[in-house]
């Protein structure tokens, strides 16, 4: 019986391509241009789903990174209560991974890889700091598997908008791979969602890197790459195979990591210490009192918003600081605490304590002898301050109004 091609070439039909015309097959290269091994100082580690390649350093705790250094070990109670999670304040350092992913695509879903993950810890008296790289999707499982080994020691991880992001993908990619999720319980402390709380009202961005430059005074070297050509980075790098542009991603990573790290002390440092010089600028200082406001730790609220009166604040601020603390000072209720606080205050110079002792003895007490002498003294304090103008006539106006009812 002939065949089907029998019949198309008794039609004249040709069939198939002449020889010469047949385009060659693309091959792979047999070798990769710029290998890992020979741009990269990494090492390959074993595990059960095959092997995983690691980029590994290392940061003494004493190193400066900015202005601060790596490491500022304080407890972590007000923390936990800040992020709703008590297990963070019986956290040991070693028991933290700092953790920040580099991916294929921006946007999530189940297509998009992780194909880098930053992890840092501090162990001993330094923060260690090991990059996981998959060289080819092929080597996800073995990536993932070896990122479970390095969480094991682990109770808890520090994300930056990890809670949006880094977490949901990492979850699915375990999922598909059918690998247990190696931090399913750990707490976790998104430091995005703080960062706003204590930043949004002073900096336009509280990205990352954008609060490296402006809190933490680190540059960033030529070796910095964009976070949005990171994926297109990956994808030459599965076409060519040569590493060497990706030397910058790996940069990004670890500043990540680092940064994150700094961060987290840092923040944990003023929570623990607000009353020390972790926040300087009067906007932050105010921020910082909503917090404490929030956690109903008024004694520490009302220090903070009477410490950022005290400083130059934009009209706005002013207004609002001024508002909250006539609002905290009734919450608070323990007048004789008060009393010490405004004293205390005002001895320093700071106009809302004149006004709340003047308040004090006119209406709590009814000693009007001395709310008069508050007021005035007040008067006398604003004349010869240096202030914005609008400070200066919002306190007159309420320093005039007090006199001319004292005085009748």
């Amino acid at each position: 019986m002939p065949t089907l091609s029998d019949k198309l070439k008794s039609l004249g039909v040709k069939v198939g391509i002449p020889k010469d015309q047949v385009p060659e097959r693309p091959t792979k290269p047999t070798k990769r241009l710029n290998s890992l091994e020979e741009v990269l100082c990494g090492r390959w580690v074993n595990t059960r789903q095959g092997d995983a390649f690691v980029v590994e350093y290392s940061f003494p705790n004493d190193q400066q990174h900015g202005i601060y250094p790596v490491l500022m070990e304080n407890p972590m109670s007000v923390i936990a209560e800040v992020v709703k999670d008590p297990r963070v304040a019986e956290l040991k350092y070693s028991e933290i991974a700092f953790m920040d992913t580099e991916t294929s695509g921006l946007s999530g879903g189940t297509g998009t890889y992780a194909f880098m993950i930053g992890l840092g810890r501090y162990l001993g008296d330094a923060f260690k700091l090991s990059i996981f790289f998959m060289q080819d999707p092929s080597e996800e499982p073995a990536m993932l598997e070896a990122v479970a080994d390095y969480l094991a020691p682990c109770k808890a991880f520090v994300s930056f908008n990890g809670k949006s992001f880094d977490a949901p993908l990492l979850r699915t990619r375990y999922m598909l791979n059918d690998i247990p999720l190696p931090f399913g319980d750990f707490a976790h402390i998104d430091l995005l969602h703080i960062a706003r709380r204590l930043w949004r009202d002073r900096l336009p961005s509280r990205a990352l890197k954008y609060l490296e430059e402006k809190i933490m005074f680190v540059p960033r070297t030529s070796e910095e790459v964009p976070g949005f050509e990171i994926p297109w980075l990956y994808f030459d790098y599965l076409r060519t195979g040569d590493i060497l542009p990706l030397k910058g991603v790996f940069y990004h990573n670890s500043m990540d990591v680092v940064s994150m790290a700094v961060l987290f002390n840092l923040v944990n440092w003023v929570l623990e210490e607000p009353n020390g010089k972790g926040l300087e600028h009067g906007q932050d200082i105010i921020a910082l009192a909503k917090v404490f406001e929030d956690l109903k730790k008024w004694d520490d609220a009302a220090i903070l918003y009477e410490r950022g009166l005290a400083s130059t604040l934009p009209e706005s601020d002013f207004h609002q600081a001024v508002r909250r603390l006539s609002i905290l000072q009734k919450k608070r209720g323990d007048f004789d605490e008060a009393v010490r606080l405004w004293h205390s205050a005002a001895e320093q110079g700071h106009i809302y304590a004149h006004i709340e002792l003047a308040k004090f003895y006119e209406h709590r007490v009814k000693e009007k002898d001395k709310a008069l002498d508050w007021t005035q003294k007040c008067k006398q304090q604003l004349e010869a301050a240096d202030m914005p103008p609008y400070e200066k006539e919002f306190w007159l106006a309420e320093v005039e109004k007090r006199l001319l009812r004292l005085n009748k």
